[in-house]
């Protein structure tokens, strides 16, 4: 299968961010694939930015895995409850990561839909509501603390250009424009919180 490699990985954080919008998040599970694509991000890069866990190079148990070499999976809790999936970037030693903050829906979505909202009824509401955080994105894909530091470059968590890199026939997407604008949850990093590193896609219209 076709997937991103570790080169892509292995540049600015920034433009990473900007790079994923529309490209395709592989999740397997056994022998199902689920995938969505991906929608919204966020830049974090650890030797500048208050908002980073790793702020000025802090080196702890938690923050290890933004130390390994780029390309590899930076998974976390917030809040005690929510799961946070990140794309290490840039050189090994080097903290930077791109937060998933939003996927929409390719292969799968019933597996996802049930992971997410269990056997609750589908409603406007939830379809609306569905993938648009990074904590409902790692609970419609199964991933926990457990799944901290996989290789994106393996078989279980990848990044692919299209469907069809994995052989399903990728549907006709919508008009989108990109967005760019300050991150969510950060008032607490000082002149950090306004820095432009949230990129998202919008329909037009």
């Amino acid at each position: 299968m076709a997937r991103l490699s570790r080169e892509f990985y292995n540049q600015n954080t920034v433009e990473a961010a900007q790079q994923l919008l529309g490209k395709v998040l592989v999740r397997r599970i056994g022998e199902e694939l689920l995938a969505g694509r991906i929608t919204e991000t966020e830049a974090y890069i650890g030797r500048c930015d208050k908002a980073c866990h790793a702020y000025n190079n802090r080196r702890t148990a938690r923050t290890e895995t933004l130390y390994k070499p780029p390309g590899h999976a930076y998974i976390y809790l917030i809040y005690g409850i929510y799961n946070c999936l990140n794309f290490v970037t840039e050189p090994e030693g080097e903290p930077a990561a791109v937060l998933i903050r939003g996927i929409r829906p390719l292969a799968g979505e019933e597996t996802m839909y049930r992971l997410r909202y269990g056997d609750k009824p589908a409603t406007e509401y939830r379809k609306k509501n569905f993938l648009n955080g990074p904590g409902k994105v790692c609970r419609a894909l199964s991933l926990t603390k457990a799944e901290n530091g996989l290789d994106l470059t393996g078989g279980t968590l990848f990044v692919c250009d299209s469907l069809e890199d994995i052989g399903i026939t990728m549907p006709a997407m919508p008009k989108e424009v990109r967005k760019t604008g300050p991150r969510i949850g950060v008032d607490y990093a000082e002149e950090a919180k306004d820095f432009p590193w949230r990129f998202w896609l919008e329909k037009e219209g």
